[in-house]
């Protein structure tokens, strides 16, 4: 049933990708490519959930002692509007392998992306039921964490959103994970590819029209670097063709409401009050459409929302340091701990940053990604669990110790 998903997602992925960016504004192409990387999920956890949940013999000095993985039941998934399907996905796929019940409950701007999901396992052949979604607001949400029937909740969202659905499960003893936001650093070296480091900036800065958790988000750059950085990687800013999602030749969209418009640009108008500088964009176009023009911004104060907050857009915060140490220092300066992306030829520096880089991921010489072969997930104010991998989908199981003692004494007889 998995694999048949697989192929629809495939099979589909222009009318699946067309859904997406008519809702939430996501370019075509990236929308058609994030079907596929559904599918590729879907085919990950069908091949390996066999593995990944059969029992395990532990070894001990008396009888015979296992690790058994069962199925909790309902788990109700809280998913936000940004990577509609790959969000959704990411959770059902390893939970339905191991034998629980999806209920979704989508964000309110994407009801035809949460409807066609339910409609592709629907036609894969998995039970009635088996996977729900629940067109419901957020204030219905707490209902249905109460309902004993439902037995975890998982979440990606904000911070705010998250505080709240944690809450409420912990009130009733309940798993949850949460996958919260970013305030991803880039941290660029002088040993660098500066030519690699510099194109990938653009890209993990603006992809998904900026709006991602793991996009970076605080370009950390070398003082001895900095000023060739800093020329180049706005002339890749400013050369960005902005407009209509569903040309192929746009390389940035508009954002998915009036309201994170309004929202990013308050952010923004803030960061520059408190001193920092614009070296290009800093507002929202004028032209009909939820777009905010490339940004980047420098001399960032500590008081600044550009400083360590998270952007939800194509606004990059530029900061110079002397060293790795101060790198670093920067980097973990914030409540976030998602993703971090680090440019380096030397090992030294490389070590210093995977050992003290305070983050869930750490990718060297690429941008953050995430991968259904990889654990995903972040630390401090960005969340707990992890999705994906052998650890995503045993985040929705009961481990189950079984130690079954065996008597072997012999009876008078000389029988046992």
């Amino acid at each position: 049933m998995m694999l048949a998903a697989a192929e629809i997602l495939e099979r589909e992925k222009s009318q699946l990708g067309r859904i997406m960016t008519l809702e939430m504004g996501k370019h075509i192409r990236a929308a058609m490519e994030e079907a596929v990387k559904c599918a590729l999920g879907c085919r990950f956890y069908a091949q390996r959930a066999a593995e990944f949940l059969r029992d395990e013999p532990v070894e001990t000095e008396t009888g015979t002692n296992y690790i058994r993985y069962q199925p909790i039941g309902p788990v109700l998934a809280v998913m936000p509007w940004n990577f509609p399907f790959w969000q959704v996905f990411r959770f059902a796929a390893p939970a339905l392998m191991a034998g629980n019940v999806g209920l979704l409950k989508h964000a309110s701007n994407v009801p035809q992306c949460a409807l066609a999901i339910e409609d592709i396992f629907r036609r894969a052949g998995f039970p009635e039921g088996a996977f729900q979604t629940l067109l419901i607001g957020s204030e219905q949400v707490p209902r249905v964490i109460d309902d004993s029937r439902v037995m975890a909740v998982t979440l990606t969202g904000s911070e705010l959103a998250g505080t709240q659905v944690a809450a409420q499960a912990g009130k009733r003893i309940k798993k949850s994970v949460l996958e919260l936001g970013g305030s991803d650093p880039f941290i660029v070296m002088p040993s660098a590819n500066l030519d690699a480091a510099i194109k990938t900036a653009v890209k993990a800065r603006t992809i998904n029209n900026g709006q991602s958790c793991i996009a970076a988000k605080r370009f950390i750059v070398a003082e001895e670097i900095a000023n060739d950085f800093e020329r180049r990687f706005v002339e890749g800013m400013q050369a960005l063709k902005v407009g209509d999602p569903m040309d192929d030749s746009t390389e940035l969209g508009p954002l998915a409401t009036a309201k994170i418009v309004e929202d990013l640009d308050g952010q923004v108008r803030k960061s520059v009050a408190a001193g920092a500088r614009v070296l290009t964009g800093g507002s929202r176009l004028k032209r009909p459409g939820n777009y905010y023009a490339p940004t980047v911004l420098t001399d960032i104060s500590k008081n600044a929302p550009a400083y360590s907050a998270e952007l939800f857009g194509p606004v990059a915060s530029l900061f110079r340091v002397p060293d790795v140490a101060a790198a670093i220092r920067l980097a973990n300066d914030t409540t976030f701990g998602l993703g971090a992306s680090v440019w380096t030829q030397d090992d030294s520096e490389r070590d210093r940053c995977i050992d003290e880089i305070e983050s869930g991921l750490v990718f060297v010489n690429s941008m953050v990604a995430s991968d259904p072969r990889l654990p995903f997930g972040g630390v401090k104010h960005s969340g707990y669990g992890r999705e994906l991998s052998v650890y995503g989908i045993r985040e929705f199981v009961n481990i189950k110790t079984v130690s079954i003692k065996t008597e072997t004494a012999k009876k008078a007889g000389g029988t046992e």
